[in-house]
């Protein structure tokens, strides 16, 4: 099943303008960058840019209800097919966990918190990661009393693609609680260390003679032949 997200992607030259009633006016809290955009819908991963006029990724998407992406490239997981748009109108409600990027937001504003390990389900993805909550609090509870986008630190994610298992570090990821299946605290025996680096932009790869030390690193556009094996 093509999903409303690609469907609108595949029968739209252009998504239709967002109403001026769609979202409140927000002042934006800091000039306005672009940023990259990765994030992971129900049946397909998301490339874009966006353009972030607050101090985090995270306060950008809880901000707002809707998003306007721009260059998108959206990936299948069924089958790998790619589509490209010029601009694409997301709502926060497709996108089931977004890759940190951007600022880092003002240290000064941050709070102590305790880093508590935990694992989800959201659609076809796992993730494992690290939820920041108060000391001596139960972060699930906590979790839930949170805005939509919540931020997880030391992650990776783990899905089914074009018939294959895909697993890589994604460092800090934001995940939208809101449609998360089931959360629970990770237990001793689980294992953290995933034996593949960060998943990239199908267009692009890692250079294997670069030290991974960002989980960021991407080099030339990958080239595959008909059959879709790498060359």
């Amino acid at each position: 099943m093509i999903s409303d997200l690609r469907r609108r992607l595949r029968f739209s030259a252009e998504p239709d303008p967002v109403p001026p009633t769609a979202a409140p006016m927000i002042e934006p809290t800091r000039e306005p960058i672009e940023i990259e955009l990765a994030a992971y819908a129900e049946d397909c991963r998301i490339f874009g840019f966006v353009l972030v006029d607050t101090d985090r990724l995270t306060d950008y998407l809880n901000q707002r209800e809707r998003y306007e992406l721009r260059d998108v490239l959206v990936v299948a997981l069924e089958d790998g097919r790619a589509s490209e748009a010029k601009t694409l109108i997301v709502e926060r409600g497709e996108l089931l966990a977004v890759r940190a990027s951007g600022p880092r937001g003002n240290a000064n504003r941050r709070g102590r918190t305790r880093p508590y390990p935990v694992t989800l389900q959201t659609g076809p993805y796992t993730v494992r990661g690290h939820l920041h909550g108060l000391p001596g609090g139960d972060p699930i509870m906590q979790l839930r009393r949170r805005r939509p986008m919540v931020a997880l630190t030391e992650s990776w994610i783990e899905y089914l693609s074009e018939g294959e298992s895909h697993r890589g570090r994604v460092g800090t990821i934001i995940v939208n609680r809101e449609v998360i299946d089931w959360i629970h605290l990770s237990g001793d025996g689980e294992d953290w260390l995933p034996d593949l680096p960060i998943e990239t932009r199908p267009d692009l790869r890692a250079d294997p003679l670069a030290k991974d030390l960002t989980g960021h690193i991407w080099t030339t556009p990958q080239q595959t032949d008909h059959s879709g094996n790498n060359r």
